[in-house]
């Protein structure tokens, strides 16, 4: 086979076994954790608040120390799993994140618990970029968007369990335990995932065709023995096999160059508009109900019955990636997402808001399935895949530490409805972006993208 499809041909032709379903699962809890920790912020945040721990300001730096944490450890861990392996750099993630939760659990004070969470933010923003692409690269093509978004179902399912653990254990044993949780399981899972083999891709781009081999064979002879079914092997010629082992080297730089920098540029304005969506919604949309008279209690119980439209976005997106594609399926969402915004913020009756705010929640979980599982990492070669992704949620956790001035802003001197408006223009520029520079990934090989 060619030097482009060798690696990926034998991949994409291996039947699924149980072997691709651990890698599913030993991935898929290391994010699952990742989400549970960004998302049990809030109640730990309320407490330490309300008992006098902490301040508005010390929680405000709090929110702000995680997305500059996410920020540096998305850029790092680029450049870390492309030189020295996804395996490697997954694992130094959950190890950084899981140290770091047992260390704030004994926090003296807020400013210490402050400096941890920026820890755990590296580690957090790591783990992202990691595991969705390192999926990636051992499933097969024709059901690659499936696997990616099962990956993305189980994490999103991380918001409705982090919301249940702390309302039954913030209360009764206090919020350093969902901390000594979050930390003893991340070493767990960290212990387990030992033994997780390396990419054959990105042993493939370092020239290291027999340690590939050794990978693939692993895959092969596993599908065989569980289906019965003969997997055919090329033969790697000498000469093919000389050429990809004195494979150049690819730099950081070659994000901004040729047909590159198209997709460079597609994958940060994605990341933006997603993670911009994301957070201003869900931090915003309780003020929507103070602001129509509905208490806080119920404010809360609201937002979190719409949030249940999150692993439904998952599934919905899960269902759709593989059959319709990726590229047209991100814009028109993109352009659904806006309507339904704009309806959201107009509404004055609340069983109104309450019904859009959950199709919109759907609408948003369907775009990060689509844009940041399964898309984004598809964009970039395996030489430089991590380095591609990990900048792209880079420059999207940027806009995240910035907008919500500008929505605080808004919201004082305008409304809630100016908001989503602006929201909407967005959505649709992205959108945009994606039809004129966006390529379809559908049923590909990385190789081939």
């Amino acid at each position: 086979m060619s030097e482009i499809n060798y690696v990926s041909g034998r991949m994409d032709n291996i039947p699924i076994s149980r072997l691709h379903y651990k890698m599913l699962w030993l991935i898929g809890l290391g994010i699952f954790l990742d989400g549970f920790d960004v998302y049990l912020s809030g109640g730990v945040l309320g407490v330490l608040l309300k008992s006098g721990w902490s301040t508005i300001n010390l929680n405000a730096t709090f929110i702000s120390v995680t997305f500059v944490g996410l920020l540096i450890g998305s850029l790092l861990t680029g450049f870390v799993g492309d030189s020295m392996g996804r395996k490697f750099a997954y694992q130094l993630n959950l190890l950084i994140f899981g140290l770091a939760s047992l260390v704030a659990a004994v926090s003296p004070n807020m400013i210490f618990l402050i400096v941890c969470r920026g820890i755990m933010g590296i580690g957090l923003g790591a783990e992202i970029v990691t595991g969705y692409a390192l999926l990636a690269e051992f499933v097969p093509s024709k059901t690659r968007g499936k696997w990616v978004s099962m990956l993305s179902l189980i994490t999103n399912v991380s918001a409705p369990a982090s919301a249940l653990l702390g309302y039954l254990i913030i209360p009764r044993l206090g919020w350093r335990w969902m901390f000594v949780i979050v930390g003893v399981l991340s070493l767990i899972v960290w212990f387990l995932r030992r033994t997780m083999p390396e990419s054959p891709r990105w042993y493939e781009s370092k020239g290291m065709i027999e340690k590939a081999e050794e990978v693939i064979e692993m895959f092969e002879k596993k599908a065989e023995d569980e289906t019965g079914i003969h997997v055919s092997r090329p033969v790697l010629d000498m000469n093919s096999k000389s050429k990809l082992q004195s494979k150049k080297s690819a730099r950081f730089s070659d994000l901004f160059k040729g047909n590159i920098l198209p997709r460079t540029v597609v994958g940060c304005m994605i990341l933006i508009a997603i993670n911009t969506l994301i957070y201003t919604f869900v931090t915003w949309a309780p003020t929507l109900f103070l602001r129509n008279g509905i208490n806080v209690s119920k404010s809360l119980g609201y937002t979190t019955i719409m949030m249940v439209g999150a692993p439904l976005g998952a599934l919905v997106g899960g269902f759709i990636v593989d059959r319709c594609g990726r590229k047209w399926c991100l814009i028109i969402f993109m352009i659904l997402a806006g309507v339904l915004g704009y309806a959201y913020a107009v509404q004055q009756t609340m069983w109104l808001i309450l019904v859009i705010g959950f199709f919109l929640t759907i609408m948003i979980y369907i775009l990060l399935t689509l844009g940041l599982a399964v898309y984004v990492p598809e964009l970039f070669p395996t030489e430089i895949r991590l380095r591609g992704t990990g900048f792209s949620n880079a420059i999207g956790r940027l806009a995240t530490i910035f907008t919500p001035y500008g929505v605080a802003w808004l919201i004082n001197n305008y409304s809630v409805k100016l908001v989503f408006i602006s929201l909407d223009v967005l959505l649709l520029v992205v959108a945009l972006i994606i039809f004129i520079f966006g390529v379809e990934t559908k049923q590909k090989s990385l190789d081939q993208i």
